[in-house]
């Protein structure tokens, strides 16, 4: 189990495998007499949460509650202090799609065009820039309501966030609610939003950020590289991604007699696949796997496999064939795909 949280506010950089997810559920069972918030920004992550808490607990403590991050964002910071800035009726919900060419020349000082649609939707790209705005000028109510709500806000995956939601978040850092926030800089491949604010701290950099709030004094920052899903072989061809970052350690010592990282010829993958039985892991749909059955990888994070095959993208082949990671392309999709195995991990060729 985790231990008790020593500090008010404190950022978890961990390597996959982890337990990153597994160690906020459990943070979260053992405050009991708090009101504790858990969030993330995937469904995807979202489910998992829910299914970690069941499995330990039976069920959903009345004492937490699980909200995806735009569902936290709508419910608990658009809507209640609205009218302190808009005469527009309820926000109903966010428009996940990028904002027209026209409406991005809008000013914000003209609040009704700049963040909602007609039909009072807010964009998603401007969900967090509201809620800012809003607590700036209602004498912070948004964050006093908060404050009154929950005793600690734990954040899942917190290297997705971007724009105006690190300005939020420096403000929850600056409240009274402990907030606890884990991620890992190698597996940045989503975005919450599109929003040129705060631009050079997003996916990976949102740690340099956060090393600033640190030296504010706003958060305390713990690393943790042990983890408890790979094997060392693999542990370290994902570390090969990333050598300005901290070494991963293995706890999996399983030997099973396929063990680390292999290169297969299309004409064995059947056969493969036949004899250990692998997930198959893509970039994309677009991607052939032979008619196999695969998974995206984005949709793989958080997930763990026994075996995997990957079927690489170019960029991805030319790192493999030269090890030169100014060539691999998105470099965090394949931490992310390779980090899915205990044992084995095979790269098709082409």
């Amino acid at each position: 189990m985790c231990k008790t949280l020593s500090h008010n506010n404190k950022v978890i950089v961990a390597s996959a495998g982890s337990r990153k997810t597994t160690c906020i559920v459990e943070e979260a069972l053992f405050l009991t007499n708090k009101n504790v918030l858990i969030t993330t920004y995937t469904n995807e992550n979202l489910e998992q949460i829910h299914s970690y808490i069941i499995q330990k607990n039976g069920c959903i403590p009345q004492n937490i509650t699980i909200l995806s991050w735009y569902s936290f964002l709508l419910q608990d910071g658009v809507r209640p202090y609205q009218k302190s800035v808009t005469q527009k009726g309820r926000v109903n919900s966010i428009i996940f799609k990028d904002i027209p060419i026209q409406l991005q020349r809008i000013k914000k000082s003209n609040i009704d065009k700049y963040f909602f649609t007609e039909g009072n939707d807010i964009f998603r790209d401007r969900v967090s820039d509201f809620v800012c705005y809003v607590d700036d000028r209602s004498s912070g109510a948004v964050i006093n309501r908060l404050q009154r709500i929950y005793d600690y806000i734990f954040i899942d995956e917190v290297q997705d966030f971007a724009g105006y939601d690190l300005n939020f978040l420096e403000k929850l850092f600056n409240s009274s609610i402990n907030i606890v926030a884990v991620g890992d800089p190698r597996q940045a491949t989503l975005s919450t939003n599109n929003s040129l604010k705060n631009k050079k701290y997003k996916k990976t950099f949102i740690f340099d950020w956060i090393a600033r709030k640190q030296t504010e004094g706003l958060v305390v920052i713990e690393e943790r590289n042990e983890c408890y899903r790979c094997n060392q072989h693999i542990c370290d061809f994902g570390d090969s991604l990333f050598p300005s970052l901290p070494k991963t350690i293995s706890k999996n010592t399983d030997i099973t007699g396929h063990d680390g990282i292999f290169y297969l010829e299309k004409k064995d993958v059947i056969a493969y696949v036949n004899q250990y039985k692998p997930t198959i892991l893509r970039y994309s749909k677009k991607t052939d796997t032979m008619n196999l059955k695969a998974v995206n990888i984005g949709l793989s994070k958080g997930r763990t496999y026994e075996r995997v095959v990957v079927f690489p993208t170019k960029p991805m082949l030319i790192y493999l064939n030269t090890n030169d990671i100014s060539k691999a392309g998105d470099i965090s999709k394949l931490y992310v795909a390779v980090t899915r195995a205990k044992y084995s991990v095979a790269f098709v060729k082409k």
